[in-house]
């Protein structure tokens, strides 16, 4: 099956094509969404962690549509991305972690959305603070271990030497 995915045409497009709209705008996208998805929640978490606390949470209750866009350009990028290396990456045990990362900052995030910012009030700052400081830290780990994750699967034996998996 893995090999049907990764002799696709659009995989092998991704993979092998000399055109900037193969694999080069692919990764590109993959880190444009990337940036947004984590830059934001990076935002929106120190925010809550009280960094610069003279900006209201109520107009940041707005950024949130901007994180399901980059995770969104992400994800699709990712897919095609995966798919140009079914083979290598899903038995890239870094792949999983990646993933479980990935997951479980999504998880937050909504998480994040649907509590503390949810019924939020323009002059309230203080809503759900203790929750909203633990689900800030654990959202900047997750994406923190995500990315990093991310790039060594591109070391697998680097990994492999280093950490027995």
């Amino acid at each position: 099956m893995l090999e049907a995915i990764e002799n696709s045409a659009f995989a092998t497009f991704v993979r092998e094509s000399p055109s900037l709209f193969g694999y080069t705008a692919v990764l590109a996208l993959h880190a444009i969404g990337l940036a947004i998805v984590a830059g934001v929640n990076t935002v929106v978490a120190l925010r809550l962690l009280g960094v610069a606390r003279d900006i209201p949470l109520w107009p940041i209750r707005k950024l949130f549509p901007l994180m399901y866009t980059g995770f969104w350009i992400n994800a699709l990028s990712g897919v095609a991305l995966l798919a140009a290396n079914a083979s290598g990456m899903l038995t890239n045990a870094m792949f999983y972690i990646k993933m479980v990362f990935i997951v479980i900052a999504v998880v937050i995030m909504r998480s994040m959305h649907n509590t503390v910012f949810a019924d939020l009030l323009p002059d309230t700052d203080v809503h759900h603070a203790t929750l909203g400081r633990r689900l800030a830290a654990a959202s900047l780990v997750c994406w923190l271990g995500a990315i990093v994750a991310g790039r060594l699967t591109a070391y697998p034996y680097f990994v492999a030497a280093w950490f027995g998996i």
